[in-house]
């Protein structure tokens, strides 16, 4: 099995629909990961984003800073460290704190069937 390095810092950030920055940096073409998606997002000021229900799992983990995960119309403050799991039919919404900007590590692995 070889190893791989991916500088995260050398790939290109992409904007998204008014809502920050990502990069994918666990995927099929970056390293074979064929179940997993990796991306590192970035939310700034009112930039929020949200992972909406699917066929997946996913984890949001706060890397910097803070701001706030509404889940099930019910807010919580988050800050580095902090995160959330969703299952395959749950979502929510994170938003950047006021002049705290988001670091974001969002993970996403499909659901197997039994």
């Amino acid at each position: 099995m070889s190893l791989t390095f991916i500088d995260t810092n050398k790939l290109p950030k992409q904007p998204t629909s008014g809502n920050g920055e990502f990069v994918e940096v666990l995927n099929n073409a970056l390293c074979g990961a064929k179940n997993v998606l990796g991306s590192l997002r970035w939310l700034r000021g009112a930039e929020s984003f949200t992972a909406g229900p699917a066929d997946k799992h996913q984890l949001i983990y706060v890397m910097d800073g803070k701001g706030r995960i509404r889940l099930n119309d019910k807010d919580y403050e988050v800050e580095k460290g902090g995160g959330i799991y969703l299952g395959p039919s749950e979502s929510a919404t994170i938003q950047a704190g006021a002049g705290a900007p988001l670091k974001l590590f969002h993970l996403v692995v499909p659901q197997f069937s039994k």
